[in-house]
């Protein structure tokens, strides 16, 4: 990588990455789309990759009740300090040779500033869930810090989480759910 390339520039990478991710093929196609050329340094994928991708399935992702939206602040809009919303959302899945397949989920954010905000940091907590009805694969929360600088009204973050494995009697029928928050997996908004 470039020595001259400064952090604020990775982060750039980063997100332009998440968004190309977002672009991934529907069900049924495994996810493999501009996001996996950033990913591999490349247009094409190995004979090995093509052939294990070309028939798993991949679901859209869905956004759990009450989780694409975090409102901090009071219920007048001049009170509102911060606003946190969900922005693109990606998956990929690659099938594996033991029948399992392999999960990586994309989760962009967006923290605003409110009339009552000010220049800081705001938690983004994110929830990532990977299952078959009852059956959950994968619960994972992170936190990242969105850090808004003086002057600025707006950032974005991001959170890709990677090695969820979904077992090979779920591969056709298994469902990926984000939000913001901790909620419970079992709600979703289609």
């Amino acid at each position: 990588m470039n020595k001259g390339l400064n952090r604020g520039t990775g982060w750039a990478l980063a997100v332009l990455g998440l968004s190309a991710l977002a672009g991934c093929g529907a069900p049924g196609e495994g996810g493999f789309g501009v996001g996996d050329m950033l990913l591999t340094a490349g247009t094409t994928q190995t004979p090995r990759q093509a052939a294990e991708t070309s028939d798993v399935y991949c679901p859209t992702v869905s956004v759990m009740d009450g989780g694409s939206v975090i409102r901090i602040g009071g219920s007048d809009p001049g009170s509102v300090r911060s606003q946190i919303a969900l922005g693109d959302l990606a998956r990929e899945c690659v099938g594996q040779p033991d029948g399992t397949t392999l999960v990586r989920v994309g989760v962009e954010a967006r923290a605003l500033l409110g009339a009552g905000g000010s220049a800081g940091r705001y938690d983004v907590p994110v929830q990532i869930v990977v299952k078959d009805g009852s059956t959950v694969f994968a619960n994972r929360s992170r936190r990242v810090a969105a850090a808004i600088p003086a002057g600025q009204t707006q950032t974005t973050v991001s959170v890709v989480e990677e090695g969820i494995v979904v077992p090979a009697a779920s591969v056709d029928s298994f469902e990926i759910e984000v939000g913001l928050g901790t909620r419970a997996a079992a709600g979703r908004r289609g």
